[in-house]
């Protein structure tokens, strides 16, 4: 929260002018793009991070982020666990879209603690090849095994069918979505496993 060192946008060589750090949060005001953090990559991890968002926002963290020209987004290749106003989203929402989905794929716990727009939440996935875990303001949300027979189910019969490297990387750059909403993050925090 101190500076932008390591992050840039996706594909690019620098970040878009809507991110910045002000005291001592990362934020965007919308409409600027995706970043990811390119020091370095992960492979097995536990990530921490802290956000707010706006009203009717809508953003997400990303991991094992692929980069390329054959890439235009995030989500063509990185799985995305889900940050969402809840609370006042607009529009209707399947079960794995909610607030601490694994986007698209596994469904978060019903009973989400999940905080108003305006007010801060704390993310974590924990990632090893047997077992990926998410949770939200300190409850598990849900766990799943990465490229197993049901995880490849999920893929091909859902909303990642037509993305053939979607969740195939095994490391990655760590990214967070710029989705048109106002998002802020702080106490970003990861160690590799």
């Amino acid at each position: 929260g101190q500076s932008t060192e390591g992050w840039r946008g996706y594909n690019q060589d620098s970040l878009p002018g809507t991110w910045s750090v002000s005291e001592g949060t990362l934020l965007t005001s919308g409409h600027g793009g995706d970043i990811v953090y390119a020091k370095q990559p992960f492979e097995n991890f536990d990530l921490y991070l802290e956000w707010k968002i706006e009203e009717a926002g809508n953003s997400g963290i990303f991991y094992h982020v692929l980069e390329g020209e054959q890439y235009h987004a995030l989500y063509e290749n990185a799985p995305e666990y889900q940050l969402l106003d809840d609370i006042g989203f607009p529009a209707e929402l399947l079960p794995n879209q909610y607030t601490g989905a694994d986007y698209g794929m596994y469904v978060p716990a019903e009973d989400r603690p999940v905080k108003a727009a305006g007010e801060w939440n704390s993310s974590r996935i924990q990632f090893t090849p047997k077992k990926v875990t998410y949770w939200l303001n300190g409850s598990e949300m849900l766990s799943f095994e990465p490229w197993s027979a049901d995880w490849q189910m999920r893929k091909e019969v859902g909303k990642w069918k037509d993305y053939p490297d979607y969740g195939i990387a095994k490391s990655g750059l760590i990214g967070l979505q710029d989705h048109g909403s106002k998002i802020w993050f702080k106490n970003i925090k990861i160690r590799p496993l």
